[in-house]
């Protein structure tokens, strides 16, 4: 079991803060978001963590594995992704967006739980979305299941119905999962992949037949987009509740 970040993006939202490091090396109750992670992962047990750079990759000093996505400023996280291609193929991973805070509890759930792709989401998600935002739909995506298959996944809702959970951004791939999404990609031009983020790759699986398994998580766990959302945190949480 490996475990793969992915952190080549700038974060362009959170202003100011992101002018001399990445968005991960923001700071949330006094750790770097990244170092949540690397924190969440090593305690369940994942002993070889890398990280996919790309915006300012130099400040990046921690002793890993790195993969390197050059190209970040005209890609999308999928792009990410597929930098990691030589852990996806051989080994069963743990792949992470950047800008999240969760438990070691959440990755173990995601190690344990059998499938090929599975995502983890949160049943209770629009607790914290109304903290962050005045109209949660302006930002919230569709997640419909069927039993633990995701049947749909971020794209517009007009309801609060279409939403039944909220996806989080960690996804755990077996080679086999990996050898799908590799397969599905091929119909595309790197032109297109450059411009698919996570949701509409997971979306185009299940919509070609991929089976795309969710586990609900009960821990509390952050979304950073803007700076805003760290003052909330800050402000709402007096210490963090992550584990």
């Amino acid at each position: 079991m490996k475990g793969i970040i992915l952190a080549a993006g700038r974060g362009s939202r959170m202003g100011d803060l992101t002018s001399n490091l990445p968005k991960c090396r923001t700071v949330l109750h006094g750790k770097e978001l990244i170092q949540w992670q690397l924190d969440a992962m090593e305690r369940s047990a994942i002993k070889e963590i890398s990280i996919v750079r790309g915006y300012l990759a130099e400040t990046f000093e921690f002793d890993l594995t790195y993969f390197e996505n050059e190209r970040w400023l005209h890609t999308n996280m999928v792009t990410s992704l597929v930098s990691a291609k030589d852990w996806l193929e051989t080994d069963t991973c743990i792949t992470s967006y950047s800008d999240i805070v969760y438990s070691s509890d959440v990755v173990k759930k995601l190690i344990n739980f059998p499938g090929n792709i599975v995502v983890t989401y949160d049943p209770n998600w629009s607790n914290l979305w109304l903290m962050r935002l005045e109209n949660p739909l302006s930002d919230a995506e569709t997640f419909r299941l069927n039993g633990d298959q995701v049947i749909e996944i971020g794209l517009r809702a007009a309801s609060l119905h279409e939403i039944e959970g909220q996806y989080m951004g960690l996804v755990k791939y077996t080679p086999a999962g990996w050898a799908m999404v590799t397969e599905y990609l091929k119909k595309f031009t790197q032109e297109e992949i450059d411009k698919l983020d996570i949701t509409k790759l997971l979306q185009g699986l299940i919509a070609s037949g991929v089976i795309v398994n969710a586990v609900a998580i009960s821990d509390q766990w952050f979304e950073v987009d803007t700076e805003s959302d760290l003052k909330i945190y800050e402000s709402e949480f007096d210490k963090s509740p992550v584990k």
